[in-house]
């Protein structure tokens, strides 16, 4: 049994081996996770021990006194809290021990190739086609609102392998190289001016089947972890008391007491008081998830993210008057990470508008909150038993 202490013992040792003021960051990491200490909670020989996953701030908390370098995870969002959790549970051997050292390390970034123009919200009818030949998969199609994909080695993908089914279980899952022929990635320009987005079309490119992860034709439930993954990802992530978008409104309030009016001092404290109660909600949801896999209940953590980061935002500009109508630089811009809290004002505002989008639309994260949280009946779908070839489109 792998407890606190131990692992403390052994951070130090890897510290002692490795110290980090005379080590390359990229080695650095590369010892870390060979230690078994990138994620603990991850198998032996896989970054992991094996160990509860509450354990890791046990790691995280000694390696951040010693000054050791981490693996940027802003940058790497999608392959750390996507990309990883689907390959470790549904990969073969031979898919997890290649794919997952570089993806923690930050020496491979991912990409989610899910969405496209006419699937979206509706993400079953999607229309990616993928067609055996052999021992490969040739897909084509487009993929759309793809962050990062200008900077990705790999993607993960899911495409229609089975017309003649109902929509959802003609889809099967792949890991895509964004670096084979036949992909093509096109900026995405936003309403921040910034292109973190992309258009990815995908023409004849050719897939080997030793990269599909799950069976043929099961793609929407290995998809399932995937999604649930990224809701807890952008909604449950860490931060500390008044963090994130809370953080830079109080902030402002503080420092320019001459904006004050009582009407915004009400509406402050209102969404202080909201965002603290949805920190301690991420707490606990971050707790349940050292038990097992995260559920829907993870929708609810991203939709109140979503808006929050909308309402405050809203907040802060209006609190800065004319000053938050000003914006930075509109330059078409292809940054390497997102950041909601960056930038000034107007930036934060725009860019929240996007929360309500991303990772699930809040239509649609209603909608699983009601049916698989609350348990309260389905809609009425028209659409269930029909082959996706006989939709209509």
């Amino acid at each position: 049994m792998t407890d606190a202490a131990e692992l403390r013992r052994r951070t130090r040792a890897l510290l002692d081996a490795h110290p980090p003021a005379a080590t390359d960051r990229r080695d650095f990491l590369r010892a870390r996770f060979d230690a078994g200490l990138a994620w603990v909670h991850y198998p032996q020989g896989l970054g992991g021990l094996g160990a509860p996953r509450s354990l890791q701030a046990v790691v995280d908390a000694e390696l951040a006194a010693a000054g050791a370098p981490d693996n940027d995870p802003r940058r790497i969002g999608i392959g750390l809290g996507m990309a990883a959790p689907t390959i470790l549970q549904y990969g073969t051997d031979e898919q997890r021990r290649r794919l997952l050292p570089p993806l923690w390390t930050g020496e491979e970034v991912w990409c989610q190739l899910f969405s496209e123009p006419g699937a979206g919200s509706d993400l079953a009818a999607l229309g990616t086609r993928a067609v055996r030949e052999g021992e490969d998969w040739i897909v084509n199609g487009q993929k759309v609102w793809t962050s990062s994909a200008h900077l990705a080695r790999w993607a993960i993908l899911i495409a229609r392998t089975d017309p003649d089914v109902p929509k959802h279980r003609g889809i099967t899952y792949f890991v895509c190289d964004m670096t084979d022929p036949g992909v093509e990635v096109r900026p995405l320009r936003q309403i921040t001016g910034e292109a973190e987005f992309n258009e990815v079309f995908l023409t004849d490119v050719r897939i080997p089947d030793s990269r599909r992860l799950g069976a043929i034709g099961d793609g929407w439930r290995v998809a399932q972890t995937t999604l649930n993954n990224e809701r807890v990802a952008i909604g449950g992530t860490p931060v500390p008391r008044e963090g994130g978008m809370i953080g830079k409104v109080a902030a402002t309030w503080r420092e320019r007491p001459e904006l004050r009016t009582h009407d915004l001092h009400q509406r402050l404290l209102g969404l202080w008081v909201e965002a603290e109660v949805a920190r301690l909600t991420g707490v606990r949801l971050r707790q349940q998830l050292a038990a097992g896999q995260p559920g829907p209940e993870g929708a609810g953590m991203k939709l109140g993210f979503a808006r929050l980061n909308q309402e405050i935002s809203g907040l802060e500009v209006e609190l800065l008057g004319e000053e938050g109508l000003l914006y930075d630089d509109w330059t078409l811009r292809r940054p390497e990470l997102v950041d909601f809290t960056g930038r000034d004002a107007g930036y934060r505002y725009l860019r929240s508008k996007g929360n309500s989008i991303e990772g699930g639309t809040s239509e649609v994260l209603l909608n699983i909150v009601a049916e698989r949280v609350l348990g309260l009946p389905a809609e009425p779908r028209t659409d269930k038993d029909v082959a996706w070839k006989d939709l209509a489109r």
